[in-house]
C-alpha cells in the first residue's frame, strides 16, 4: 500500500525508527539490533501496517519475518477496529511449559519421546479426541474451565491423568485462565465441523512438543520461585488452535474484505470497525478459536502427564504458565484504549499488571522458544515495556523462508535444492532426538533457517521488559 516505504533509522543499539511518510498514518519501531538481519520485504509490510487509518502504534519485535499481509513479530495497536489478519490464521498459537521432578540424566527421555508421539498426533489433519456439538460448544463457551465436564461426558485416554487439584492449580497458571468471552453463534459451521475431533493433536509447520533440560539458571531467585533447577528435565508444548482457528480467520478476513471502508485494500491488510456486527462477530469468534487452543494444549498436557504417569507412577507435571502469542485485546496504553494485535508476539506484564494472580511478585512468565536444535529462555515480564505495548518477541523468526530452506518440491520430488544440506541438518541435530510426523518437509524447521535466539533473547532484556530466568536446550524433539 505504502507509495514510499520509509526506510529504517537506526537511533541507538535496539531500536530502528521509521518515519510517518507518504501514506504511512504513524511512525513504526523496529526492536533489533545490529545482528538481526531484516527482510526488507518484511519491513515494507510493517509499513503497510502503519498505512492503515485505524493505526495508532506500530512495531515489530527482533523476530520479525515476512508474514501474509502483516509481518510475523509484529505489534499492532488500533483505535476502534478489530484486524483478522493482525492475528493470523492460527489464532492462540501458543506455549505451555510443564516441569518435572527429574533431572538430566534419570531418565531415558528418547523413551519417553517415542510415547509421547504415540499418544499425541503429529503433523497437519490428524484426530484424536472426538466432540459431539454439546462438547465443542462447551469447549467455545468455557475454555478450559470445560475440561471436567469433557472427562465426565467422553471417552478418552487423555482422562486418566485428570487430577482435579492439579487441574484447579493448572488454571491459575494458564493466561486469562484459559478462557475468553466467546460466541458459539459467531463461529463458522466449517470450523465446528473442523474442530470436533482435532482436540489433542500437535498439528504441523513449527509446531512442536521438546523434552528439555535446563542448561543454565540466570535468575536463581526467580527460579527458585518457580521450582526450577539446573538440568532439571521439563516438557514444552508449541502448538494453537487447529482447523479450528483457521476456519475462523478465513471467513472473517473474506468478511473485512468485502467491507466498503477496505475498498482498494488488499484482503491480508482488511480490518472491521469494532463497533459493527462483524467487528463484534470475529472478536467472539477469535475469543472461541483462543479457548480452543488453550483446550487443546491442556490435553496434550494431560497426555504427557499420563506417558510420565505410567512410565513412573503418579509423577507430578506442575504447569509453570501457558502463554499465547497470536491474539488481540483490548487494553490501555497511554492513556488510550487500543486493540493491541500480537501477531507472533508475546504479552510481558509486569509485575503490577499481574496483581491478583500467582505472578503478582514475579510478572508473567515468558515462554520463548528458538528453533529445533537451538535453546529456549524462560523470562518474566518487568512491566517497563510500554513502548512496545507490553509486547516481547515469540521466538527466534526466520531466516530464510520453508521452501528457501528445503528446496522446491514438486510432485513429491525435489525440482530444487534447498538452502540447507542433509549434512548441515544432521549436524544441526547431533545429539537429539529427533520424531517427525511429515520427514520430507522437516528441514523447513531446520535451526539455520532461524535467527541466533541468544541475540534476540539478549534485546529484550537489554531493553529491560523482561528478566531471563532459566535457559533450556532440547534432548528430544517432535514436529509435526
Amino acid at each position: 500500500m505504502a507509495e514510499l516505504y520509509s526506510k529504517p533509522v537506526r537511533i541507538d543499539p535496539y531500536r530502528l525508527r521509521l518515519e510517518c511518510r507518504g501514506q504511512m498514518v504513524t511512525d513504526a519501531t523496529i526492536f533489533a539490533s545490529e545482528a538481526i538481519n531484516l527482510e526488507p520485504d518484511a519491513v515494507h509490510q510493517l509499513c503497510d501496517a502503519a498505512c492503515l487509518p485505524p493505526a495508532k502504534k506500530v512495531l515489530a519485535t527482533a523476530d520479525i519475518h515476512v508474514g501474509f499481509g502483516v509481518p510475523i513479530g509484529a505489534v499492532l495497536g488500533l483505535d476502534g477496529a478489530i484486524m483478522p489478519p493482525a492475528v493470523g490464521y492460527d489464532i492462540n498459537c501458543g506455549m505451555r511449559l510443564l516441569q518435572t521432578p527429574f533431572h538430566k540424566g534419570d531418565v531415558d527421555t528418547d523413551k519417553i519421546a517415542v510415547d509421547i508421539a504415540r499418544e499425541i498426533p503429529l503433523g497437519e489433519g490428524k484426530e484424536n479426541v472426538t466432540l459431539n456439538k454439546a462438547g465443542i460448544e462447551a469447549v467455545i463457551s468455557k475454555g478450559v474451565s470445560s475440561v471436567p465436564e469433557l472427562a465426565r461426558t467422553t471417552s478418552h485416554r487423555a482422562w486418566e491423568a485428570f487430577d482435579p487439584e492439579q487441574f484447579a492449580d493448572d488454571l491459575r497458571r494458564i493466561e486469562e485462565n484459559g478462557c475468553l468471552p466467546a460466541d458459539p453463534a459467531a463461529v463458522p459451521k466449517t470450523a465446528i465441523q473442523k474442530g470436533m475431533n482435532q482436540l489433542g493433536t500437535l498439528g504441523g509447520g513449527n509446531h512442536f512438543i521438546e523434552i528439555q533440560y535446563i542448561q543454565s539458571i540466570l535468575d536463581p531467585a526467580l527460579a527458585k520461585s518457580f521450582g526450577l533447577s539446573k538440568d532439571q528435565i521439563v516438557v514444552m508444548i508449541h502448538s494453537g488452535s487447529r482447523r479450528f482457528g483457521y476456519e475462523i480467520a478465513d471467513e472473517y478476513m473474506n468478511v473485512a474484505a468485502r467491507r466498503p471502508e477496505n475498498s482498494g485494500r488488499p484482503k491480508m491488510l482488511s480490518y472491521l470497525p469494532t463497533d459493527s456486527r462483524a467487528g463484534e462477530d470475529y472478536i467472539a469468534a477469535m475469543a472461541a478459536a483462543a479457548n480452543f487452543a488453550f483446550v487443546n494444549r491442556q490435553i496434550m498436557a494431560l497426555l504427557v502427564r499420563r506417558c510420565f504417569n505410567r512410565m513412573f507412577g503418579p509423577t507430578p507435571l506442575k504447569l509453570v504458565y501457558d502463554v499465547t502469542h497470536n491474539m488481540a485485546k483490548l487494553e490501555t496504553h497511554g492513556g488510550a484504549r487500543l486493540w493491541v494485535h500480537r501477531k507472533g508476539a508475546t504479552r510481558a506484564f509486569g509485575p503490577g499488571q499481574m496483581a491478583g494472580s500467582l505472578f503478582a511478585q514475579t510478572g508473567q512468565p515468558i515462554i520463548i522458544p528458538g528453533s529445533m536444535g537451538t535453546a529456549s529462555y524462560l523470562l518474566v515480564g518487568t512491566g517497563d515495556s510500554d513502548e512496545s505495548l507490553n509486547s516481547v518477541n515469540h521466538g527466534a523468526g526466520r531466516v530464510m523462508s520453508r521452501t528457501a530452506a528445503r528446496g522446491k518440491g514438486r510432485r513429491g520430488r525435489t525440482a530444487g535444492p534447498g538452502l540447507i544440506s542433509d549434512e548441515q541438518f544432521r549436524r544441526s541435530m547431533e545429539g537429539i532426538r529427533l520424531i517427525a510426523g511429515d520427514r520430507s518437509k522437516i528441514k523447513e524447521e531446520a535451526p539455520d533457517a532461524y535467527k541466533d535466539i541468544d541475540e534476540v533473547v539478549r534485546i529484550v532484556v537489554e531493553c529491560g521488559w523482561a528478566k531471563a530466568v532459566a535457559r533450556m536446550v532440547p534432548l528430544a524433539v517432535l514436529k509435526g
